[in-house]
């Protein structure tokens, strides 16, 4: 089909390379950054692509509205805010983009653990405060310890690649069969439990991985282990894991998403925060960030070019 009867239709801001690209191409775009999701849905039979973020769910209600949708394209690596079967069974093409974030999410996790072992956040609130404490912040040492990764796709390897310069063997765990590289070892869930020191979560949020983190599955662990989730925060149990804090069984945590975040993760400190909540707030062995990890500069770019390349040949491959 040629790109000039298509209409797209932007509902979040990204960078403007996506929309230049696709107005160059031919394809008509345009912007409603503002509009409720009833409005939205008030008008999406007149479009052939939407381009998306976080801002509201693609539904069975809004897909029933859009009559001529050919694909949806969310600019970030998951695609749980849209129902992908009832998409897939109206033919409509789903585009994502794990590719564009993942080194910005490898870097991440791996900044968060070098901190957590080395204590560095505590040790700079308490110079900041007049406490030149070393004894108490000794720190603990990558190399040598055991890295297990759950999840090996875009975001698993690309944490795993940041390893190399380390001398840790590196585990990994998947439901796809032989996705191990040159950079971490496939073993079973079981064999990363009894082993890992480390644990780093690159997994979606499914039925499947939805509340995973629990303490059956924390106690399996031979050893206390230090955690580090850039996932989903729905797949961990926060009052489990802090429990596990509390009992040292998990030596630390870095938490770059939250189990109470909303699909727009900004309101998450308009409600009364759980007492969970509370103690990670509080806990000096715990690293928290917004939902960042794969939020950086490069990766903003990276994100938009690798929806326009999708887009484009949707459309050049048919």
């Amino acid at each position: 089909m040629n790109p000039q009867n298509i209409k797209i239709l932007h509902i979040d801001s990204n960078h403007p390379l996506l929309m230049e690209q696709l107005q160059d191409a031919g394809f008509i775009n345009h912007e409603d950054f503002t509009s409720s999701k009833e409005e939205v849905e008030a008008k999406i039979h007149d479009y052939h692509g939407i381009v998306i973020r976080s801002r509201f769910k693609i539904d069975k209600t809004f897909l029933d509205k859009a009559t001529d949708l050919q694909f949806i394209a969310r600019v970030g690596a998951g695609l749980e805010s849209i129902d992908c079967d009832y998409a897939i069974s109206k033919k409509i093409h789903l585009i994502a983009a794990p590719e564009g974030n993942s080194n910005a999410v490898g870097e991440h996790a791996l900044g968060m653990l070098l901190s957590l072992m080395n204590n560095l956040n505590k040790a700079d609130k308490e110079i900041r405060s007049g406490h030149w404490n070393r004894e108490a912040n000794r720190g603990h040492e990558l190399d040598g310890k055991t890295v297990g990764i759950i999840g090996y796709g875009n975001m698993g390897k690309s944490f795993a690649k940041k390893l190399r310069g380390f001398d840790v063997p590196i585990l990994c765990y998947d439901i796809l069969e032989n996705v191990s590289d040159s950079n971490a070892k496939q073993v079973s869930l079981q064999e990363l439990q009894q082993k890992s020191d480390v644990l780093s979560l690159h997994i979606p949020w499914t039925p499947e991985t939805d509340k995973m983190v629990n303490t059956d599955f924390i106690n399996a662990f031979a050893k206390p282990f230090w955690l580090i989730n850039t996932s989903r925060g729905k797949n961990v149990v926060t009052n489990d894991l802090v429990k596990a804090l509390q009992s040292n069984k998990i030596i630390g945590a870095g938490l770059d998403v939250l189990e109470y975040e909303k699909l727009s993760f900004e309101h998450l400190f308009e409600e009364q925060k759980p007492a969970a909540f509370e103690y990670l707030l509080q806990s000096e062995n715990v690293l928290l960030s917004p939902h960042i990890a794969g939020w950086t500069m490069e990766s903003k770019e990276k994100l938009a070019q690798v929806i326009v390349n999708k887009i484009l040949n949707l459309y050049t491959n048919e």
